[in-house]
């Protein structure tokens, strides 16, 4: 099941290991993208945190860690295909996954629904 925190990114957890990327709503919102700086693998986040940037067309923005865990992989084809997150932002244009520390903090993401209700009340 995926979540969603408030800032836009998603999570699918899958045993201890988390796949996050960016939300379709927050790639529609960006523009054309065109760089990600991924965090380094073995770097520690923290929910809520800043760990990587995202620069489109319009800006560069801050992609915050939706739960607390050490960086295990970063998706390296976005370096030549940063475009990717555009098409493909809750599949093929994942961005990190985290070794899960707190499986806890998932409970304060938001499901699909409620996610997709605040973005269309907005």
């Amino acid at each position: 099941m995926r979540r969603y925190s408030s800032s836009h990114e998603w999570v699918t957890i899958d045993g201890d290991i988390a796949t996050c990327g960016i939300s379709d709503h927050a790639q529609q919102s960006l523009g054309d993208v065109v760089f990600v700086e991924m965090p380094e693998v073995g770097d520690e986040v923290e929910a809520g945190a800043a760990c990587a940037e995202i620069e489109s067309v319009k800006a560069v923005s801050d992609i915050y860690a939706p739960i607390s865990g050490t960086i295990t992989e970063v998706n390296e084809a976005l370096e030549d295909t940063p475009e990717t997150v555009n098409a493909d932002p809750l599949g093929a244009g994942w961005l990190f996954r985290i070794a899960v520390t707190d499986d806890a903090a998932t409970n304060q993401l938001q499901d699909e629904a409620a996610y997709l209700a605040s973005t269309s009340a907005g």
